[in-house]
């Protein structure tokens, strides 16, 4: 399976963070923000941005003097012993954030041996994930979260993976012409999110943004109900200015 690689803002982000724990990583007994800011030469503003995710994301910590030391959160991540479940613990976590941030059910997939997988979910009574009447491995045409993956692969992996699950009418509004469908993925702007309106289940929106890690093809996703339509395209822009953190994490 070939991938196609095209930076994002969240990926800029995660490579700012990572130039910053590297820097503070080095120095045990701390480190400034101005010591920060000369050794890796990101701007003030640019530098109190990222270190605020930081902190809040558990990564680094501030001590009394004012200095920056490695979280609890880098810590548990950088262990050999217990590293997946400090990692799901991790990604959960901010899941969950964004799940309060942007006021919907917020989802981690993933893309593995031909298949789509939905690793995680922050969802609430507040914020409930959509009813998976069909399963998402067969609604790759119809779903935002499929969508999104099916468009970080190359020409010819989209066809394969099209060749094994039919392109099946879901509602009214699903896309069931392999050739419009491919000639969509082929123009998605891969700074764009992805998405779904109304096309896997009536009554639901969704958007969903890549994330892409290594050889892993990813995207997180959001749901809302038909009657928040109006908020998707905002929902969906900070989904991806809050996605990050996901990559940090894959990352570390």
């Amino acid at each position: 399976m070939a991938l196609k690689h095209e930076p994002t803002a969240p990926y800029h982000s995660a490579q700012d963070a990572l130039r910053i724990l590297e820097t503070v990583a080095q120095h045990s007994a701390g480190v400034t923000d101005a010591e920060i800011a000369h050794q890796t030469g990101l701007a003030t503003d640019r530098l109190t941005t990222v270190l605020r995710m930081l902190r809040r994301e558990g990564y680094v910590e501030q001590a009394a003097d004012g200095s920056y030391v490695t979280g609890t959160a880098l810590n548990r991540l950088g262990a050999t012993h217990g590293h997946d479940d400090a990692l799901r613990a991790q990604l959960q976590h901010t899941l969950d954030q964004l799940r309060d941030s942007v006021g919907a059910a917020i989802y981690m997939s993933r893309y593995v041996d031909g298949e789509i997988h939905v690793t995680q979910c922050a969802d609430s009574a507040a914020t409930p994930a959509v009813n998976e009447w069909v399963d998402f491995r067969s609604a790759a045409h119809a779903s935002a979260i499929g969508k999104s993956l099916l468009g970080q692969l190359d020409h010819n992996s989209r066809r394969d993976h099209l060749s094994r699950h039919k392109l099946a009418r879901l509602t009214s509004r699903t896309i069931t012409n392999e050739r419009l469908l491919l000639s969509h993925l082929e123009t998605q702007p891969a700074t764009v999110p992805v998405l779904d309106l109304q096309e896997y289940a009536v009554g639901t929106v969704c958007a969903a943004v890549p994330i892409t890690a290594g050889s892993t093809v990813g995207c997180l996703a959001l749901s809302l109900p038909l009657r928040h339509a109006h908020r998707l395209r905002q929902a969906a822009d900070r989904l991806n200015r809050g996605a990050a953190p996901v990559l940090l994490s894959l990352a570390i």
